[in-house]
């Protein structure tokens, strides 16, 4: 799947995450393992300090709107958001490895200086962030942990729409999008009971349709041909 895995106790979505899922899978080209020692630390957020007043101050060049993308997956989506929108900066988060070297390999073939990565764990960035500081955040086909007693797993908690709430600023929209159908009932759920947000939709299409900029990866190109059908939400920060 395409997204960092959290989860929180299951008696309690406030507690603290912890990650879940692979950190590795097959052994890396000697080509991505450069990137992964000469490119990423170059790139990587550096969580041990404290976070810029702005996050502008983290990209060499004008940037006025930060972005984040949890769990990127192959890095499609990053990467074609951050070619079309050069004076928006991205931050990518993912804690497979494989995954953060296909977005390097890509990050250097195009020369893109918007991107700033953090391979590891979602809610600690999210917890380093300052408030308001983001103007969207995307979270695209996350492992659904479909089993019951795995649900704790799921990203998607009462706790982490919190500090999604906490780091977007007003106007700021969060974007998700699944094609597993009870994921998407969850993630409606939480986020129409919490108070800081406001489901955009007003008509089918709203829901059926991918936004008009949006960019497809390779876990959706497997989703539809498979015969699922995606789903995609839209919430706006009060």
């Amino acid at each position: 799947m395409d997204a960092a895995v959290m989860h929180s106790d299951p008696r309690n979505e406030t507690a603290r995450g912890a990650f879940f899922g692979r950190r590795k899978g097959k052994a890396l080209r000697s080509g991505q393992a450069k990137l992964i020692d000469a490119l990423l630390p170059r790139l990587a957020i550096d969580l041990s300090q404290p976070a810029p007043a702005s996050l502008s101050a983290l990209f060499p060049g004008t940037v006025r709107e930060t972005r984040l993308e949890i769990g990127f997956g192959g890095a499609e989506h990053l990467i074609a958001q951050a070619q079309a929108s050069p004076v928006s900066g991205f931050i990518g988060v993912e804690p497979f490895l494989n995954g953060m070297a296909k977005a390097l390999a890509a990050i250097d073939a195009r020369g893109l200086t918007n991107i700033r990565l953090h391979h590891g764990d979602a809610i600690d960035l999210l917890a380093w962030l300052p408030e308001a500081s983001l103007a969207a955040v995307y979270l695209l086909y996350p492992d659904p942990w479909p089993k019951r007693r795995h649900w704790k797993r799921r990203f998607v908690q009462d706790r982490t729409v919190a500090e999604i709430a906490r780091v977007l600023r007003a106007g700021g929209e969060f974007r998700f999008a699944s094609d597993i159908d009870d994921y998407t009932a969850w993630t409606l759920l939480r986020l129409l009971r919490s108070p800081d947000f406001v489901w955009t939709a007003e008509r089918a299409d709203d829901w059926r349709k991918p936004w008009p900029d949006f960019n497809s990866t390779r876990y959706e190109t497997k989703a539809k041909r498979e015969g699922r059908t995606p789903c995609y939400l839209t919430f706006r920060r009060k």
